[in-house]
């Protein structure tokens, strides 16, 4: 059964059918590693809501988990927390706990309501992950495309996590971003509306809020992606070293926008070691178990 589902995800894919591939890429994230509570309110607004997946572990484990916090992509406009299950089991079979919530999106709000939405969930977590044995001193914060953007913002400006009464050096122990569109300068109509007006664009370029404080970040994308170019990773690592703070990039040959997130589900279609490199760079970064 598993090369028949290979190829029918692989198919969807490159077909671009999102709903197909998500279908078969979480699958078997049914019969995974992770056991969930879903549905979980982290405001009053009824999208903030979020999913928490743990390990499935023995009785006898006690021990309190490392937590990813991933924030999926969708261009700012569409995303849903249940379609990301692949992304929870993935890490999982690592021993993380993860929690994916959902945020507003674009036409309903514009810029800075989805990141406010993002730190109000990322403090939940840090003040109530302990009760489903998660570590609230090591939380990790995840992010493809959109998503990795507004976890870059989390980390690097402080304003965000401030109105929730926090610091991203007291909630965010590392930051690994897939194929963020960090710097760049909105020019299509939807996204100067979503962003605009134009004196406003830096406040959602990342780089602007680099100060060399940040959690260490870890910055990845694919060498074939042509949705988000890679002077974004250039800037902000730029940035990010010329504050002498810390940041690692990893760029894959072959790599691009659709593939590198995919390489968190088991189809993994391009081969991509992104689960053990961002894995490896929790652990390396010193917030790792």
């Amino acid at each position: 059964m598993r090369w028949p589902l290979r190829l029918l995800v692989v198919s969807a894919l490159l077909g671009g059918c999102e709903r197909a591939g998500f279908a078969a890429a979480n699958l078997p994230a049914q019969f995974g590693n992770a056991t969930a509570a879903r549905d979980i309110a982290y405001g009053r607004e009824p999208w903030q809501k979020l999913d928490i997946y743990k390990p499935k572990a023995s009785s006898k484990d006690y021990t309190a988990r490392d937590v990813v916090v991933f924030f999926y992509g969708g261009r700012w406009t569409k995303g849903a927390r249940a379609d990301y299950r692949f992304v929870a089991n993935a890490f999982a079979q690592k021993g993380f706990i993860t929690v994916i919530p959902d945020y507003a999106k674009y036409p309903q709000v514009r810029f800075p309501a989805f990141v406010e939405d993002a730190a109000k969930a990322l403090a939940w977590v840090h003040d109530n992950i302990a009760g489903h044995s998660g570590n609230h001193r090591r939380i990790h914060v995840v992010g493809h495309s959109a998503g990795a953007h507004i976890g870059a913002l989390l980390a690097a400006d402080k304003s965000y996590l401030a109105a929730e009464k926090k610091t991203p050096s007291q909630v965010i122990a590392s930051f690994a971003g897939l194929a963020g569109p960090y710097a760049f300068t909105p020019d299509e109509p939807d996204l100067i509306d979503m962003f605009g007006p134009p004196a406003r664009f830096p406040a959602m370029q990342v780089p602007t809020f680099i100060d060399g404080r940040e959690p260490p970040m870890l910055l990845l994308w694919g060498a074939e992606d042509v949705t988000v170019k890679r002077f974004n990773l250039d800037k902000l690592q730029a940035s990010i070293e010329a504050k002498r703070g810390r940041v690692r990039s990893f760029v894959y040959p072959g790599g691009n926008h659709i593939n590198i997130a995919a390489a968190l589900s088991w189809i993994n279609p391009g081969g991509l070691p992104v689960l053990d490199d961002i894995t490896q760079f929790f652990s390396a970064s010193g917030a790792g178990r």
